[in-house]
């Protein structure tokens, strides 16, 4: 007989430590994904800030969205061996950021997101193609 708990494991994932940067944004962008966020833009930040390579800059619905969707990538990139440095704003609801290093990943509800437009502060050229991660309702 089959233990029951088996049946509610998460099935195991690779370990990511090694991988390239945009490796681990593309990743995040997926789980993110995985998880609806909403409005997915993944930036090359190298050339104008020290503190990471990439942005993973995505829209959430709600504050508890926001918050699941932070805890779901903490959770999920732990899982690939990539832990999260720290975490800032859980509490507020409406901008969490998530540093893995390399990748910082910023989750926002609409408004804040509006208002801060990260987006702006990347070159023109620093967007990252990611319409292979993307399916028709999340386009």
């Amino acid at each position: 007989m089959t233990d029951r708990s088996e049946l509610f494991e998460n099935p195991p994932v690779p370990s990511m430590k090694d991988a390239e940067p945009l490796v681990l944004a593309r990743e995040a962008a997926k789980i993110l994904l995985n998880k609806k966020a909403a409005q997915l833009k993944l930036l090359s930040v190298s050339d104008v800030t020290v503190i990471a390579d990439y942005y993973v800059i995505v829209t959430g619905r709600s504050s508890t969205q926001i918050k699941a969707l932070s805890d779901d990538l903490v959770y999920e990139m732990g899982r690939r061996e990539i832990p999260c440095a720290h975490v800032e704003g859980r509490d507020g609801g409406a901008w969490i950021l998530c540093d893995f290093g390399s990748v910082i990943v910023h989750i926002f509800d609409r408004e804040s997101r509006e208002y801060y437009r990260l987006e702006r502060l990347a070159s023109p050229d620093a967007e990252v193609d990611v319409s292979d991660l993307l399916t028709p309702d999340d386009q």
